[in-house]
């Protein structure tokens, strides 16, 4: 498939003095535009931007000082939440899945980042992880670290959504697809409350969730949207070797880095399709690049450790 790339500028975000901007990729039949919502910050980035902009102003707003918030070991969230407080005077904790990881928090460059951005870590048993949204657990962590506003996982909250309602502009009207990667399920339901009726807009999940689907519709306005479930590559943090000769290959080819937990299956999922014929002849297919990019520098030592080839970076 012949393929090329025009560049063009969109706004400028909220809270930082940063121009996003999208690319162009063509082909004689279909019109693919990737928005570059990973260039709105370089460390607060994409979708995480989207999420916690209304959270900290919420937070500022009822004069809270700590923020509190959950998240795995290579988890995007917690290294938006980590720097975000420091630049924006929070003090700020995590709870991270896996207490095995306390003595390897030095090693993993999320947890790294986040503990040197002067975020505190509170490692958990993976039984207890799940009951982060148990009312007692939540009274438990204000026993041990006081009063805080509490960020869901992932950031996903009605907060949050309002954000991802921003994602798409009036000029994003004309296209007939809008596709971005799911995780929780926040940054979908935000594009699609401001989705025009005629837009389809299609959600690849990057993990195995069957609650996904009810997930969504708690925030979602429309039901004009489908998930893609086809390109989890086995799961939330799990990639083969496919993904990242496409990652490798797209980086190469149109100069846009790709991680690999979120949007690099998105992408190859959207090419996959594309092949295959799933997109009528003419259309206009709007890709959101969520960010992510933090995540390439665990995977790659996780890939290190198989002595299996690496993501460029």
């Amino acid at each position: 498939m012949q393929l090329e790339y025009v560049a063009y500028f969109c706004e400028k975000p909220y809270l930082f003095n940063n121009i996003t901007h999208n690319q162009n990729i063509l082909n004689s039949s279909i019109k693919l535009v990737i928005k570059r919502e990973d260039l709105i910050h370089p460390l607060i980035s994409g979708n995480k931007y989207r999420k916690l902009k209304y959270n900290f102003i919420k937070a500022k707003e009822n004069n809270s000082k700590v923020l509190l918030t959950f998240g795995g070991a290579f988890s995007n969230h917690i290294a938006a939440v980590a720097f975000a407080g420091k630049e924006y005077g929070f003090k700020t904790i995590g709870v991270i899945r896996g207490e095995e990881l306390e003595l390897k928090k030095d090693l993993n460059p999320t947890l790294r980042f986040a503990k040197n951005c002067g975020m505190d870590l509170k490692f958990v048993t993976r039984e207890d992880y799940r009951n982060k949204t148990n009312s007692n657990f939540i009274d438990d962590l204000k026993s041990e670290f006081g009063n805080f506003y509490l960020i869901p996982e992932g950031g996903t909250n009605n907060l949050a959504v309002k954000g991802c309602e921003e994602i798409l502009q009036p000029k994003d009207m004309g296209f007939d697809y809008v596709c971005c990667s799911v995780g929780t399920g926040g940054t979908i339901s935000g594009i699609i409350n401001t989705s025009q009726r005629h837009q389809n807009i299609l959600g690849f999940p990057a993990l195995k969730n069957v609650s996904l689907q009810q997930d969504i519709r708690k925030f979602a306005n429309q039901e004009n949207w489908e998930l893609i479930t086809d390109y989890h590559f086995g799961g939330y943090g799990k990639i083969k070797p496919e993904l990242i000769t496409f990652i490798n290959r797209f980086k190469k080819t149109y100069g846009i880095p790709l991680d690999p937990i979120y949007t690099g299956k998105m992408m190859f999922g959207i090419f996959d399709l594309i092949e295959k014929g799933f997109f009528p002849k003419g259309s206009k297919i709007l890709a959101i690049h969520t960010g992510g990019l933090q995540g390439i520098h665990g995977m790659n030592e996780k890939l290190s450790r198989k002595k299996t080839p690496l993501i460029e970076l």
